[in-house]
């Protein structure tokens, strides 16, 4: 990769991956990460290819600590470590995959997102990349059997070939992301370029969807060109639907409620949950660690 140095502010990079026309895949912490499908995607990547880290996003540059305040550990009176909030840019090493990646795993940053935005493309254009996949999840009407995962992507041919996937076309008016600021600059500066958006049950909370990230990642490894074994994540949430649907099936207001929905069946729908609907704590059905 050629010199950063007017980029090493915003991103430390600690070695330079010898890569050949890596696919880079963004997953985010924060507003778009309903049930943790974003984030969770990009750390799942990380951990099934053994990607290796070779950056980090400099967290004072991009990040209000009020707002995502950093963690801290205290032992004994002692103050063992102070951990900000950022990102960190992982990548795959040659041969252990069909095609080469760049993980990003990050927090959503709260500021200069165009500077942000900035430094991301510099590094996807000195790395050779092509195509840029960012991931995304929101709450929204459906059901927590349904697996609806859609899309915007620069191109119609690219869009089509989305669709024949079984990935539905986004149509969208309201607040954005940091990932359609991402999108924007990508698409002028020639990059091919997707964002997914899973589309996650609102009355579901708390810790990941097994059964969407494990949709989102076999279309990402087939559509994408690498091979991607989510058999964990599809056991899990084969355990878990069985449970939530046993608490379905002894609570009448949740069955009311689920019952409405699947009348519905509202596809696509941005709309916020009601303060006053039931919830289904995911994390009460997982084992302590």
């Amino acid at each position: 990769m050629p010199n950063l140095s007017m980029f090493e502010e915003a991103i430390q990079i600690e070695h330079r991956p010898e890569l050949t026309n890596p696919l880079f895949v963004m997953g985010f912490d924060g507003w778009g990460n309903a049930l943790d499908v974003s984030r969770g995607m990009a750390d799942y990547l990380i951990r099934k290819l053994n990607a290796e880290r070779f950056g980090e996003i400099n967290p004072d540059l991009f990040y209000r600590f009020d707002a995502v305040r950093p963690v801290v550990e205290i032992d004994k009176g002692f103050l063992k470590k102070l951990s900000p909030p950022g990102g960190s840019l992982y990548a795959t090493k040659p041969g252990e995959v069909n095609r080469d990646l760049i993980i990003l795993k990050a927090t959503e940053p709260q500021l200069r997102w165009f500077r942000f935005v900035d430094a991301i493309l510099s590094i996807c254009r000195d790395a050779g990349v092509k195509t840029i996949v960012s991931l995304g999840s929101m709450y929204d009407h459906v059901l927590h059997t349904d697996s609806i995962i859609s899309a915007l992507a620069s191109s119609k041919e690219l869009l089509s070939e989305l669709e024949s996937s079984g990935v539905n076309a986004i149509t969208y008016q309201g607040p954005s992301g940091i990932h359609s600021a991402i999108h924007s600059q990508a698409k002028e500066q020639g990059f091919e370029c997707i964002s997914f958006w899973c589309h996650c049950p609102h009355y579901l909370q708390g810790t990941t969807h097994f059964g969407l990230l494990s949709h989102l990642g076999n279309i990402l490894s087939s559509w994408g060109g690498f091979e991607l074994d989510t058999e964990d994540l599809e056991i899990t949430w084969k355990t878990l639907g069985k449970q939530i649907q046993e608490l379905i099936d002894n609570n009448p207001e949740l069955q009311t409620m689920i019952e409405d929905l699947r009348k519905a069946k509202v596809k696509g729908s941005w709309n916020e949950p009601g303060k006053h609907d039931k919830v289904i704590r995911l994390e009460d059905f997982m084992k302590p660690r």
